[in-house]
């Protein structure tokens, strides 16, 4: 994950922030060990505490200027401690040239300390005259600073990446959703001018032998379907109950083309199923391509089936038309099966399709859950 550059440069305000909050730090530390230094010398009245006080942070400001310089060039590139290699080459860095710069402070504090006059000679005498456990003290402080800072831009490097691993995430599942979106409203596009093409085909059939009332009839009827087709178009879910009254106006709609030669039977719609809900316009398609591969394709007459069935957490719906051996081959375009599978898998993953030739039969299998509306 791609961590975006900081400005050039800190501002001001960003800076003061920076150099109060270090200055703050050190100065609690500084407090604390200015009060112990201030008990090993009770009863000697020599120094009051603030005396000690001024020496510890007077001894630390070197600490204090390197917490701001790692602070500072923290925020301008977060990942300064992220690799093993550039923090040991910062570290070694650190212990070649500031750690002397470092102790020769500290034996200019001493000298001035002392009131002995600061000279390059008294300086360097002071500077060779340090206790080791003084050196060592400034070793770890150093130490610790840099560990504190490489630990503490680390954490905040770790919360920018998952901070922009989330973002990155929340858009990826923005921009699928708006594609499954897309894909819904493209599918529903190629369904309805489909939908709205047969019905107007029966509607025609039925002027071209010129029957006038039932054509109206049948343009009356068209209008309610498409209300309805309209209407749930524009929703994500219906249910099976709504959809089944839809199929039962669609075949009424039908029947003024087809006559007596369309036989529809309806099994299984109890209310537990017309209560459960499914994505709309389910299944006029399957109706449809039953007509396509049945009634179109023959002169006698049809028999259409339409059953559900409950199965645990899930129903299915069976639609299936007879196999006419003599038949004239009505193939049409395909799109009726393959965009309700789409629709289906779009609206569950546990949804399915299937086909099937079975005992003379042509078979399409839904199985969804069962979901209340």
């Amino acid at each position: 994950m791609k961590i975006p550059d900081a400005p050039l440069l800190p501002s001001w305000p960003a800076i003061a922030r920076t150099i109060a909050s270090h200055t703050a730090v050190w100065t609690a530390i500084c407090a604390v060990g200015a009060l112990g230094s201030y008990r090993d010398y009770v009863g000697q009245a020599v120094h009051g505490y603030g005396h000690f006080l001024l020496r510890w942070l007077a001894y630390h400001v070197p600490m204090i200027m390197l917490g701001c310089g790692l602070s500072l060039a923290l925020s301008r590139r977060p990942p300064l401690f992220d690799s093993s290699r550039r923090s040991t080459v910062i570290y070694t860095g650190l212990l070649i040239f500031f750690l002397p710069l470092e102790w020769l402070y500290v034996a200019f504090c001493d000298v001035l300390f002392r009131g002995a006059g600061v000279t390059l000679a008294a300086l360097w005498s002071a500077f060779l005259a340090m206790p080791m456990f003084s050196r060592f003290t400034e070793f770890a402080w150093m130490s610790g600073t840099v560990l504190t800072m490489a630990a503490i831009g680390n954490w905040r490097l770790a919360r920018m990446r998952e901070a922009g691993w989330r973002r990155a995430q929340s858009d990826n599942l923005n921009l699928q959703l708006a594609l499954e979106q897309q894909r819904m409203l493209a599918l529903r596009a190629q369904l309805e001018p489909h939908f709205i093409f047969n019905a107007l085909n029966a509607i025609s059939a039925l002027v071209r032998t010129g029957d006038g009332p039932l054509a109206l009839s049948g343009i009356a009827r068209l209008s309610d379907l498409l209300r309805y087709a309209l209407a749930a178009g524009a929703r994500e879910t219906v249910s099976i109950g709504e959809e089944l009254q839809f199929v039962h106006d669609y075949l009424a709609l039908q029947r003024l083309r087809y006559g007596e030669r369309l036989r529809f039977a309806i099994e299984g719609d109890s209310e537990a199923v017309r209560h459960g809900d499914c994505p709309p316009l389910l299944l006029q398609p399957l109706i449809e391509n039953a007509l396509r591969h049945d009634l179109d394709s023959h002169a006698g007459e049809g028999d259409i089936r339409l059953s559900f069935a409950l199965a645990g957490n899930e129903v299915l719906i069976r639609v299936c038309n007879p196999l006419q051996p003599h038949a004239t081959p009505n193939p049409g375009a395909g799109l009726g099966l393959q965009n309700t599978r789409e629709r289906l898998q779009s609206s569950s993953k546990q949804a399915s399709l299937q086909t099937q030739r079975l005992d003379g039969r042509f078979l399409v299998e839904i199985r969804m859950p069962l979901q209340v509306a």
